[in-house]
């Protein structure tokens, strides 16, 4: 079994046809068949069944996916981290909550990518649940959530301290004027300040709590703004957002108020030197600007 042989599988398991696969690739139909046909025999088994709309995976083929997307990766890493750490280069999967990247990943991102033109870094936001379970999979590189996590298969490196507040509209002046059914903007299952916030709502004798979810920070912020309920969220998120001045905030005792954001990747998995330069700049953004600016000089410096 050859590596080229493993990623023509990939190929055509992912373009669903041998026509497209061999597109992807730059060859002919006809060598994607014949190795296609060449791999099913070493194994033993036919890895594809053919429809009017192109091929299926079978069960073989699904139960081989997962070994050969991680063989390919590991090799890929293995270029990387013998490479010149001076210049990384290739793909960077990087996952965040969605209010990190609305918050820090702005300037983060920019002198990264200042710092490392020739890596393709590209970023999936979400919440800490699921974004955990992508970097289980393998499917992301690392990804900056809310801690601890807490995992023995995943390092987790604390980036950044977040002071949360409770958000509502203008016109809820104290928090004794919110119901004891209150309605709570969030994001999706899976959000850690969901569940952070139900917890502060329980402890203040709130029963029943209803929830609204959203996609994005925008919907939450001008629905809490039109008083369909309250939220909680960074204070530096509010101050920032367009919507500050239709919200009101309330600040939160100190036991309350405080949220740590953490770097998590798979601790089976050698980081990249793409990956370290990432994680190195977002260290140096949280202790200020202007150490952010000298991690791109340090690291090539000491490369």
């Amino acid at each position: 079994m050859e590596l080229s042989d493993l990623r023509i599988f990939l190929a055509v398991a992912r373009t669903h046809g041998i026509t497209k696969a061999a597109q992807e690739l730059h060859t002919v139909q006809s060598n994607v068949s014949a190795r296609i046909h060449a791999l099913e025999k070493h194994l033993g088994a036919p890895l594809f069944r053919r429809h009017a709309r192109g091929v299926a995976l079978t069960t073989a083929g699904e139960q081989l996916l997962p070994y050969a997307e991680r063989i390919s990766r590991l090799v890929d890493e293995a270029h990387q981290a013998v490479g010149d750490e001076a210049d990384p280069c290739g793909p960077l999967r990087i996952g965040s909550m969605e209010t990190t990247a609305g918050l820090r990943l702005p300037t983060l991102l920019a002198a990264f990518a200042e710092d490392c033109p020739r890596v393709d870094l590209s970023l999936i936001t979400g919440p800490t649940q699921l974004l955990v379970r992508d970097v289980l999979a393998y499917r992301l590189d690392g990804a900056l959530v809310n801690g601890p996590v807490r995992r023995p298969d995943l390092v987790e490196t604390p980036v950044f301290e977040e002071r949360l507040v409770l958000v509502t509209a203008r016109r809820v002046a104290d928090l004794d004027a919110v119901p004891r059914d209150p309605r709570i903007l969030v994001f999706r299952t899976g959000c850690s300040y969901r569940r952070r916030l139900e917890s502060i709502l329980q402890a203040r004798g709130a029963i029943g709590v209803r929830c609204m979810e959203f996609g994005t920070l925008d919907g939450i912020l001008g629905c809490v703004g039109a008083g369909m309920g309250l939220t909680l969220l960074p204070a530096a998120v509010v101050e920032r957002h367009a919507a500050r001045d239709q919200v009101r905030v309330h600040e939160l005792p100190e036991e309350e108020a405080h949220a740590r954001t953490v770097f998590v990747q798979r601790v089976d998995t050698p980081p990249s030197p793409a990956l370290t330069r990432f994680l190195t700049h977002a260290q140096a953004m949280e202790q200020g600007p202007h150490l952010l600016r000298m991690a791109g000089g340090a690291s090539a410096a000491t490369g």
